[in-house]
């Protein structure tokens, strides 16, 4: 089975949405995703929460996690989300980066919008993988 990584600062946003998107739409018998953040938050940010729970996703029990060597390390690919310099160098690990903006602070309305913008990006990679 793939183990795919989405990953981005805090784990709160991005990072947990992308996940979320990638286990709906691949295959569950051969591609799973994890989310991780390099300094994880508390909680999920609820703007977050509340757009993903607009189109039938509830993430209220998602808990942001810590990127690491140990999380990785069946991993196939992990997908950065604007940590860039702050995301660890995992060997063997290929790192691609989908650069979305950070919802923390952010209104419904932009939220939205990386949402969409995210499940637009998730929906190509489940088909090209």
């Amino acid at each position: 089975m793939k183990k795919i990584i989405f990953a981005c600062v805090h784990n709160a946003g991005r990072s947990q949405m992308a996940a979320a998107f990638f286990n709906q739409l691949c295959d569950s018998e051969k591609m799973m995703a994890v989310s991780a953040g390099t300094e994880p938050a508390s909680f999920v940010h609820p703007v977050v929460l509340d757009a993903m729970k607009e189109i039938g996703i509830d993430l209220s029990s998602a808990k942001p996690q810590k990127l690491d060597v140990e999380l990785c390390k069946d991993a196939t690919l992990l997908f950065t989300m604007g940590c860039k310099e702050n995301c660890p160098y995992i060997p063997g690990l290929e790192i691609r980066d989908l650069p979305f903006p950070d919802p923390k602070g952010q209104s419904i309305e932009d939220v939205r919008k990386t949402r969409d913008a995210i499940k637009a990006q998730v929906i190509k990679l489940v088909s090209e993988l």
